[in-house]
């Protein structure tokens, strides 16, 4: 079936089905309205309606809808934000992207992404108890510093409110259908919070959850490390604590630090077997390395003071120590052709074939919005500047390197004005400055072992790729970006917003110096293992290192209300000359010119003051330059765009009692084209599913029962398997009972 004639089949069917569910729940819009006041479009406090950039802000309410469903943040993205990719329903976010690029992810503003070695894996461990609304800004921005290509998320904590302490405890338990016994998973939270009369504040929040095993719709058990070396969303244990104490001077003056802790823990009991047509537990094979952990401690101290002689003032500084450990996995081709040597081919994997990477990075970041009403009436100028600094290696479990340790100092300085044309336009540019100071240090790469495909019995040609020394240096990166757009109200509730915008970004560092010298133009035979001369068992780093991105995105959209309907929908380009793509089959990065443009739009319909109508939807697609003609001969692949067509629509209704019901239909396009001049083909199969939620007061809390996957459909989870294009199953049904109530 084409993604088209999928689409069109299983869209209508879920808005039907919607539709059924008239007798439902209230739930929040996911549309924001055009006096949201937000704070990470402009690193300071702007409403929607000065802002010229698709930006959506999930509250509280809809949060706490989501959790109901899963507790991955990552889910919540790929529901209620239309240009996010579906979630791998893993701990990792391998092939999760922004409009098919990278997403900056922040805390309160403090970044948490590893750019030195982007590994992604952190939305699905953040904790959702403790955020009180999540901001989503669309399109390529440097405005936080390099990383957001494809947009920026910032997840923003819960504050102390006034009067007496407050206690929030949420509980649950999960389980899938097919075995509930040995899939439960339970969870629990507890947020404590309070002022004290003197001007102070506080709150404390600490987290645990884990996880047996997990099914798909056929009710077969799902792999530990479906995304080969990523971790899985099977047997782990999981904990996050939040602590947070904040001091009033005055009215306009304010000092807070914060500091959290993000824990994860992995058992796997079987290694994963690889071997077409889907990944799955090798259940003749038991998982022999280090468990899969994540030890990420992040702290930071905030001032602000809204009554600086300037206008309004901010500073962070923050300091993130970060620990990941991935998955021990063996040589299996053709998905794992590439592997650590232990110098016995029989069993070519090192024992050691196992990583974790270390990232310490610490930085500072000054804002100050500066009111120019003497000049021209509402008229405001953002400016400050930036300074960090990172380290970054990873090592084998027997401590060697894998890559070469990094260290990067980060200067910048930015500038946004913003002024008002009349009553009806909103003007909004500015340019910012980068400087990366990048100090590659020498190192080793060990020796590993790989396959290429071969016309004989086993398919492959086996060979080894020879230790080779990799010598670093001092080397610099510097841009200017910029943007500029405008805001045109059409109405009180209603307006046109468009712009041109960009981001700046080093690519993956790590990933590039770890693959030096994978190439057969290294190889030596299984036979003869170290047959490089000595002059061939060098290489340096200027000749593998990547080149700084610098992404353009371009946006037109319109926003607002009228009566009973509330919208958006947003079209947009986004361009680079030197985009960033790992191809699976040969284990490489390559740079290269791209576009990806698309649609989104998301609505929703007050049909009574009870039942309420609503969509998401999104279409993207791309392409880029496979030969270095500079003419875009080929689709992207899907880790970088996935299912073109996605949509969601829900029902929700309230009860005159406090009861509610909300129903969920997911549908996703299948994807079949060309991505090289090969005519080289992965296919993804698109699917349809729906989700239902119901919630009722109980002892003043709220008790609820939510069902992912209601029909336990069995289908392949399309961001999974676009990591490897090996066949990823979703989830099969999971039934969630819990209870949340605040003392």
């Amino acid at each position: 079936m084409s993604k088209r004639a999928s689409l069109s089949i299983s869209l209508p069917a879920l808005l039907c089905a919607s539709a059924a569910v008239a007798q439902s729940p209230q739930s929040r819009s996911n549309v924001i309205d055009l006096d949201t006041i937000t704070v990470t479009a402009a690193r300071t406090e702007r409403s929607t309606a000065e802002t010229p950039q698709s930006i959506q802000v999930l509250d509280r309410a809809q949060i706490e809808e989501q959790l109901k469903f899963s507790p991955n943040a990552a889910a919540a993205l790929g529901k209620l934000v239309p240009g996010y990719s579906m979630a791998t329903q893993t701990v990792s976010s391998a092939s999760e992207n922004y409009r098919g690029r990278d997403l900056l992810v922040l805390i309160d503003g403090v970044p948490m992404n590893t750019p030195l070695r982007d590994v992604s894996r952190i939305l699905s461990l953040i904790d959702l108890n403790t955020v009180e609304r999540i901001e989503m800004v669309a399109g390529a921005s440097s405005l936080y510093g390099a990383g957001a290509t494809g947009g920026t998320v910032n997840f923003i904590t819960k504050k102390a409110a006034d009067g007496k302490p407050r206690v929030t405890v949420n509980t649950a338990v999960r389980g899938f259908t097919q075995a509930l016994g040995r899939s439960l998973a339970p969870e629990a939270s507890v947020t404590v919070s309070g002022k004290i009369p003197d001007g102070f504040d506080y709150l404390i929040s600490g987290s645990g959850r884990g996880a047996g095993r997990t099914y798909d719709g056929a009710g077969r058990e799902l792999p530990s490390d479906g995304l080969l070396g990523q971790g899985g969303g099977d047997r782990y244990k999981a904990g996050n604590l939040l602590a947070k104490l904040g001091y009033d001077f005055d009215a306009s003056k304010r000092i807070e630090l914060q500091g959290s802790l993000i824990a994860f823990d992995q058992d796997p009991k079987y290694l994963t077997n690889y071997a077409a047509p889907f990944a799955r537990p090798d259940r003749t094979k038991l998982y022999t390395g280090e468990n899969v952990i994540e030890d990420t401690k992040s702290v930071s101290l905030r001032y602000s003071d809204s009554d600086f002689a300037l206008g309004k003032l901010s500073i962070l500084g923050y300091y993130n120590d970060i620990k990941k450990r991935f998955n021990f996995s063996t040589f299996s081709y053709p998905y794992n052709s590439q592997v650590y040597y232990s110098f016995n081919p029989a069993s070519p994997t090192s024992p050691d074939n196992q990583t974790t990477l270390y990232s310490q990075r610490g930085g500072v970041n000054l804002t100050i919005d500066t009111p120019l009403d003497r000049l021209l009436p509402g008229a405001k100028f953002t400016w400050g500047g930036d300074l960090s600094h990172e380290k970054t290696w990873q090592t084998l479990t027997s401590g060697q390197d894998v890559f070469t340790p990094l260290k990067q100092t980060t200067s910048a300085a930015f500038g946004q004005l913003q002024i008002p044309i009349g009553e009806r336009i909103t003007l909004r540019g500015g340019l910012r400055y980068e400087y990366f100071s990048l100090a590659v240090s020498d190192y080793v790469r060990p020796a590993a072992f790989a396959a290429v495909a071969a016309n004989n019995a086993q398919g492959f040609q086996s060979f080894v790729l020879p230790a080779l020394n990799v010598t670093g240096g001092n080397f610099d990166y510097k841009a200017w970006t910029g943007n500029l757009g405008a805001t045109v109200k059409l109405s009180e509730s209603s307006e046109i917003f468009g712009g041109f915008s960009q981001g700046f970004a080093l690519p993956d560092v790590g990933a590039f110096t770890r693959r030096a010298g994978i190439s057969t133009a290294f190889a030596c035979p299984v036979a003869n293992p170290n047959c490089l001369p000595a002059n061939r068992r060098n290489v340096s780093y200027s000749t593998i290192a990547p080149e700084a991105q610098i992404v353009n995105n371009y946006e037109l959209g319109i926003r607002g209300s009228h009566g009973i309907f509330k919208g958006s929908l947003t079209g947009f380009i986004s361009t680079s000359g030197k985009g960033v793509t790992f191809d699976q089959a040969s284990n490489t990065i390559s740079q290269q010119k791209e576009r990806i443009w698309g649609v989104e739009a998301t609505g929703d319909v007050a049909v009574t003051e009870q039942f309420t109508l609503g969509t998401v939807l999104a279409y993207r697609e791309g392409r880029y330059d496979t030969n270095g003609d500079r003419k875009l001969d080929s689709a992207l692949p899907n880790n970088r765009i996935g299912s073109p067509y996605r949509g969601m629509l829900y029902g929700s209704y309230r009860f005159t009692n406090g009861m509610q019901l909300r129903v969920e239909g997911e549908a996703f396009s299948d994807r079949d084209v060309a991505t090289d001049l090969r005519g080289t083909r992965n296919k993804l199969k698109g699917a349809a599913t729906m989700n239902v939620a119901f919630t009722a007061p109980v002892l003043e809390g709220e008790a609820y029962v939510a069902v992912n996957n209601l029909f336990d459909r069995n289908y392949q989870n399309p961001t999974a398997t676009s990591v490897r294009n090996l066949a990823n199953y979703a989830w099969g049904r999971t039934v969630t009972l819990g209870f949340r109530k605040t003392f």
